[in-house]
């Protein structure tokens, strides 16, 4: 067995670019530069190292949002990694992107067209039901 996933949340590095295939899918592209923090050895200060990760979405849902997504743009993404190669003027070249499946938005875009970040918000969580704690069920059930 295998698992697939990753999730990330970061920024748009450029504007989404919307196509299409012959059969008429619309593909999404856009660009997500998530930062890593290391320690740099000389200085002792932690940095931040952006990584800068392609990702693709397929489908209505990506031709809906794609007007959304513009640069600077913050998002969280869950999806797959997918590896592709390709030869270009006799070069070998390959790639790692995300296929995305789901994402969020953790900004919106204001009229002048900048991002203002935003904490979403939860749930509202069901009421629970009430339990008469003094009799337990499962105090004979542990082992300890």
């Amino acid at each position: 067995m295998s698992i697939n996933r990753v999730i990330i949340s970061g920024n748009l590095t450029r504007d989404s670019e919307l196509r299409s295939t012959a059969s008429g899918l619309p593909v999404l592209g856009f660009g997500v530069a998530v930062n890593d923090r290391r320690k740099n050895q000389q200085t002792g200060e932690w940095e931040d190292y952006p990584n800068f990760i392609d990702c693709t979405m397929f489908g209505a849902r990506a031709e809906s949002i794609s007007r959304f997504l513009g640069k600077g743009t913050k998002v969280a993404i869950e999806g797959k990694l997918r590896w592709s190669q390709w030869e270009r003027d006799g070069q070998k070249r390959s790639k790692v992107e995300v296929i995305v499946d789901e994402i969020e938005f953790m900004s919106s875009r204001g009229a002048d067209g900048s991002t203002t970040s935003y904490a979403p918000v939860p749930a509202a969580a069901p009421n629970a039901p009430d339990i008469d704690v003094s009799s337990s069920v499962y105090d004979e059930d542990i082992p300890f």
